[in-house]
């Protein structure tokens, strides 16, 4: 941080000092390589883990750490076999009798995770009768849960993998500072230096920023037409498409102040594979890829659709009409949510028992005619499609004309201007009738009367005058 100009005036000189840098618990400068990059950033974040227990909390408990002291290391040897091995990090969680051990390998900018030297950190865990490996890189897997990296499926029956991208922790350590708090000042100060750390371009935690190297060749190919399924970059594209889903997720929560996450099926989590066909066979089919993302305490889930062969963007959400009033009544309903949303939104009608949108028209001509939106008043309106088009970038990296940048700008936009501002209908509770205070008065007595049955019961006898009221003599005993 650069301090203001500081004057300092003699009676015969001005002396002006400047480009005065405040001190800082991690600084960015002498940062020279990856290697003092990797080293600088791992020492930075175990130290504040070991210092700041709320953030410790927050980080390995998913991972199954318990709740105690924090102990962490950086470049400790190991041997394995004959040769000599350093993890850049090892984290211990002790409480009482019980501990948890954890190895960690950090890889910052453009670095990625080798799967040879992860396989070496799998057996020295195995081995030393640690419990897991924990990595941290700029990658992003596109399914929660799901390594970056391919190992030996043999080496993870004693240990755990686990990874972190950079995006995620630097949002972790956002929420927990700004929004879930932390209860000592001193560990909030250095939680936040941590912060301010991480989001200097010199630490190499960068964001997501390349589509990668098959973004262009199957971007042309779905403009001529001739794209296919069997096209080898296609998995490239799709799994990089789910990563950004993930990528706008965790930017979009850490400034909510809330966790934000991609939607996906229970069948989608247990086999990535299924999410990576149906979006093949949604570029294949129709140019598109789409995917949703949840945000808690919203009207609905958040809809992203990129249409490569159109070069749009389009964010929508559906939310259910109000259960009562005139078709006219509904819509007015809606559009008094809307104040903010741009006059190029689409809003789109579903009626009871019709399949797709009876109607559409853009936010401009509904705000002067809601009944545009009611083609027949006689057919129950029963949901609302709320859909705002933006245009999309075809470069594969980051800054002006980009598609990643154009999916993260639209994201924001649409919850800001629609989905920020929208509720779900609920229905008025029910309102007591109002009573007459003199009606007790006014009510006449009623007087008990003595009811008779009139049927003939086995136990009456023969009468020769039975009248009502009265019970017939019987026989006597034999």
């Amino acid at each position: 941080m650069q301090a203001t100009a500081h004057v300092t005036k003699g009676s015969d000189c001005e002396m002006v000092e400047q480009a005065w840098h405040e001190a800082r618990l991690i600084p960015t400068s002498g940062i020279n390589g990856a290697e003092e990059q990797e080293r600088r950033a791992t020492s930075a974040l175990l130290a504040v883990l070991s210092a700041v227990k709320e953030f410790n909390r927050a980080v390995l408990k998913p991972f199954g750490a318990p709740a105690g002291a924090v102990e962490c290391y950086i470049e400790v040897p190991f041997l394995l076999g004959e040769k000599k091995v350093y993890p850049d990090g090892l984290i211990r969680v002790s409480r009482g009798s019980k501990s948890w051990t954890a190895l960690v390998e950090v890889k910052t900018g453009s670095n990625d995770l080798a799967t040879e030297q992860l396989e070496n950190y799998l057996d020295v865990a195995r081995e030393q009768g640690f419990d897991a490996l924990l990595t941290i890189s700029n990658e992003i897997p596109p399914v929660a849960g799901q390594h970056p990296t391919k190992v030996d499926k043999r080496k993870l029956r004693k240990v755990a993998i686990h990874h972190l991208s950079w995006s995620q922790v630097l949002a972790e350590a956002v929420m927990q500072k700004e929004f879930r708090g932390v209860a000592d000042p001193d560990q909030a100060w250095i939680l936040g230096e941590l912060i301010r750390y991480l989001e200097h371009t010199r630490s190499g935690a960068l964001e997501f920023d390349d589509m990668g190297e098959s973004w262009t060749a199957v971007r042309d190919a779905v403009a001529a037409g001739t794209l296919r399924a069997s096209d080898k970059g296609i998995p490239t594209v799709v799994s990089r498409f789910d990563a950004l889903l993930r990528f706008a997720s965790l930017s979009l929560g850490r400034r909510l102040g809330t966790e934000v996450v991609p939607v996906l099926s229970r069948k989608e989590q247990a086999d990535p594979t299924l999410r990576a066909g149906a979006l093949t066979q949604q570029l294949v089919s129709s140019s598109q890829l789409s995917g949703t993302i949840r945000i808690p305490d919203t009207a609905g889930h958040l809809v992203i659709t990129a249409d490569l062969r159109a070069g749009q963007v389009t964010c929508h959400v559906d939310i259910d009409a109000p259960r009562e009033g005139r078709p006219t009544t509904r819509v007015n309903w809606l559009i008094r949510q809307l104040k903010n949303a741009p006059d190029s939104t689409r809003i789109e009608c579903m009626t009871a028992h019709s399949r797709g949108s009876s109607s559409a028209e853009l936010l401009r001509a509904v705000r002067d005619n809601p009944a545009l939106l009611v083609t027949d008043p006689t057919r129950e309106i029963r949901s609302f499609r709320i859909a705002l088009t933006s245009p999309l970038g075809p470069k594969r990296g980051r800054g002006r004309g980009a598609f990643i940048d154009s999916v993260l700008s639209a994201v924001d936009a649409f919850y800001a201007n629609v989905l920020g501002d929208l509720k779900t209908w609920a229905a008025a509770p029910p309102k007591l009738r109002p009573g007459s205070p003199n009606a007790t008065d006014e009510r006449e007595p009623i007087h008990p009367v003595s009811l008779s049955s009139t049927d003939f019961s086995s136990q009456d006898g023969p009468s020769e005058n039975p009248s009502m009221g009265e019970k017939a003599p019987t026989e006597p005993d034999v």
